[in-house]
């Protein structure tokens, strides 16, 4: 794919194959940024398979802990992840994404109220949109973006949580924040209506998918 990371490259190659709806997603994506977007969502999808994948939460506490000291060191211009290749030169907060992933292992299980998980990932949510607002910096001041509601909607993919899901999108956050941002917010929000509405959790197809991405991307 023009202006991409090279297929071969592990962590980029999984993401693709979970979340195929970007091969239509990217070519709504600048040239310049396809790599960037690629590999900071692959970074995002490795963090929120830590904290809520798998019976067992052992491995992925210990992934989180890594990521914690590896994304520090990124702050302080070292590197040893793949990822950090793309991600590292940009002069983001790693350190504050570093310290919010403290809240992940609190969150692990569902709670009774979906606003209560809210304000436990909000910390986590402005590190995120943070980071993005420097590796997706435009000419123009993109509209505030909440990430906190699209975590939990990972969350409640992962767990594969029908009413979790009809949660999510009942507080859905409009369209907001850059465009790779409007395009990951419009494919998540695919799967959580098929999700809602069928208890089913499969990837978004059809010609909706390409009209929400292209709405997305123009921000309309």
């Amino acid at each position: 794919m023009s202006g991409g990371i090279d297929v071969e490259d592990e962590f980029v190659a999984k993401w693709r194959a979970r979340w195929p709806e970007w091969r239509i997603g990217l070519g709504f994506v600048a040239p310049a940024e396809r790599a960037r977007a690629e590999a900071w969502f692959a970074l995002l999808d490795e963090l929120t398979d830590a904290a809520w994948g798998g019976a067992d939460p052992t491995p992925g506490l210990a992934k989180l802990a890594w990521w914690q000291e590896e994304l520090q060191g990124w702050a302080k211009g070292a590197r040893r992840h793949p990822l950090a290749a793309t991600l590292q030169r940009t002069d983001a907060p790693w350190q504050t994404l570093a310290l919010a992933l403290r809240v992940l292992p609190a969150t692990r299980e569902l709670a009774a109220d979906p606003a209560q998980e809210l304000a436990q990932l909000r910390d986590l949510a402005l590190a995120i949109d943070a980071c993005e607002a420097r590796l997706f910096a435009t000419s123009g001041v993109a509209p505030a973006h909440d990430a906190a509601p699209v975590l939990l909607a990972a969350k409640a993919y992962l767990y594969a949580d029908a009413a979790l899901a009809r949660a999510c999108l009942s507080t859905w956050p409009p369209r907001s924040g850059p465009r790779p941002r409007r395009i990951a917010d419009a494919i998540l929000a695919a799967r959580l209506r098929t999700l809602a509405h069928t208890g089913e959790v499969r990837p978004a197809t059809g010609p909706s998918l390409l009209w929400a991405t292209w709405r997305a991307a123009r921000g309309a």
